[in-house]
C-alpha cells in the first residue's frame, strides 16, 4: 500500500532534519514493505518571500487527500519583525486551526543512555516517561480581541483567554483515554485560583473523572507544576492543559530528556490508538518536532534530527497504522543512543559526536 505524505520542510534547520527523517522513513518502508508518495510544500518565511503569505493556498491544497503531514520548522531573523503584518508563525496557527488539530501530544522520554545529558540529577530521571497533552486551537493564541493600540496614556495590548465547554471536554477526553492505556494517572494543570477559564476547566475535569473510574485525576496549578515536574518527574504519567500552559510546560520538560532536539510531537484531531486514527476521519494529522528553526546553527550540520525522526515514527503509528515500521524506528533510535552516537546538543555526557547527516544514516541503518 502506498501512503500520501505532505512534506513541509520550512525554514532554518527544518529542511536539514526533515531530510534525515525521510531517509529513516524510506529505510523503514523498504524493510517492511511500505511505500510513500511525497508532495513538498512551502511554508513560513520562505513562503512569505515568494507568495506574501506564510501558508499559501498552493500548500494548503496539498493537505486534501494526504494521509499525514510532516513538518519541520518556521521562522528566523529575516522575518523577526514584531510590526510585520505577516509572520512565519502564522502558518502554524493556521494549519492547526484548519485541520482542527486540537490535541498536541508531546511525549517526554528519558533514555537511560542519555541520563547524564540532562542537568537534572540522574536518580530523578530513571524511568521518566511523560505524555504532555496540550490543547492546540483555542486559548490565548486564538482568542479575540488580540491587538496593540495607542491611547492618550500610552500603548496598550490585549490577548483573550477563552474556552468553550466543548473545547475543554474534547482535550480532557484525549488525556483520560491516553491515561487508561498507560499508568492511569492524569494530571490536569490550570490556574483555577486566578482565572475564570481555569475554574471552568477544573470543574469539567472533575465531572468527567466519573466517566473514567480507573483513572486517578489530580489537579495542579500550572506554576506549581513547573516546579514539581523538575523536582519529581517520575511521578507524572499524562499531563493535560490549555494551550499556553501546555506550550510552556512541555518545553520545560525537554530539559528532562536532555535537549529540545530529542522531542517529537503530533497534532491530532482525535485520540490516538495503535492501528492508526490520528487524522480523525479524512483530515490529515500534523507531525513536527517541538524545537524551532534554530537559525543560529543553520547549515552547520549539528542539528539533532531525532525529534523529527521520532515525530515521523508517531506518524507511521498513529496516522498510517504501521506499527511494525514505527517500532523499528524507535528501537533503532534507542540502539544508536546506546551505542554512544551523539549530536552536540546531547553530548554533555560524552560519546561519539556526529553531524546531522551521520545521525540520520546510523538510525536508518538500524531500522
Amino acid at each position: 500500500m502506498k501512503f500520501k505524505i505532505t512534506v513541509l520542510p520550512g525554514d532554518g534547520v527544518g529542511p536539514e532534519v526533515i531530510t534525515e527523517a525521510l531517509k529513516v522513513m524510506d529505510a523503514a518502508g523498504s524493510r517492511h514493505g511500505h511505500e510513500f508518495d511525497l508532495t513538498y510544500g512551502k511554508i513560513g518565511g520562505i513562503a512569505i518571500d515568494e507568495f506574501g503569505t506564510a501558508l499559501p493556498d498552493e500548500t494548503a491544497e496539498m493537505f486534501d487527500g494526504a494521509d499525514a503531514i510532516l513538518f519541520g520548522a518556521v521562522g528566523g531573523p529575516k522575518w523577526d519583525d514584531t510590526r510585520a503584518a505577516v509572520r512565519p508563525e502564522d502558518a502554524i496557527l493556521a494549519m492547526r486551526k484548519n485541520l482542527d488539530a486540537f490535541a498536541n501530544l508531546r511525549p517526554v522520554k528519558v533514555y537511560p543512555s542519555l541520563i547524564n545529558s540532562s542537568p537534572i540529577k540522574p536518580h530523578l530521571l530513571e524511568g521518566v516517561d511523560i505524555m504532555v497533552v496540550r490543547e492546540l486551537t483555542s486559548g490565548l493564541y486564538f482568542g479575540s480581541p488580540k491587538k496593540v493600540w495607542n491611547t492618550s496614556r500610552g500603548r496598550r495590548g490585549v490577548d483573550t483567554l477563552k474556552y468553550t465547554e466543548k473545547e475543554i471536554v474534547r482535550i480532557l477526553r484525549v488525556g483520560f483515554e491516553l491515561a487508561q492505556g498507560r499508568r492511569k494517572l492524569l494530571t490536569s494543570m490550570d490556574k483555577a485560583n486566578v482565572l475564570a477559564s481555569g475554574r471552568l476547566w477544573r470543574e469539567i475535569a472533575t465531572e468527567m473523572a466519573e466517566e473514567y473510574p480507573d483513572v486517578e485525576l489530580e489537579h495542579i496549578y500550572a506554576d506549581n507544576l513547573a516546579m514539581q515536574i523538575i523536582r519529581n518527574p517520575q511521578h507524572y504519567d499524562v499531563i493535560v492543559g490549555e494551550n499556553t500552559f501546555g506550550d510552556i510546560i512541555s518545553d520545560e520538560a525537554a530539559v528532562l530528556a536532555g535537549s529540545l532536539g530529542m522531542l517529537p510531537s503530533a497534532c491530532l484531531a482525535g485520540t490516538p490508538k495503535r492501528g492508526g486514527v490520528g487524522g480523525g476521519g479524512s483530515v490529515p494529522a500534523l507531525y513536527e518536532p517541538i524545537h524551532g528553526s534554530a537559525p543560529d546553527i543553520v547549515g552547520q550540520g549539528i542539528a539533532n534530527p531525532i525529534g523529527t525522526i521520532l515525530s515521523m515514527s508517531m506518524m507511521l503509528r498513529h496516522s498510517l497504522g504501521l506499527d511494525d515500521a514505527a517500532d523499528a524506528v524507535e528501537r533503532s533510535v534507542e540502539g544508536v543512543l546506546d551505542e554512544g552516537y551523539r549530536t552536540p546538543d546531547i553530548a554533555g555526557g560524552g560519546g561519539n559526536v556526529v553531524d546531522t547527516t551521520t545521525m540520520g544514516d546510523v538510525i536508518a541503518g538500524g531500522v
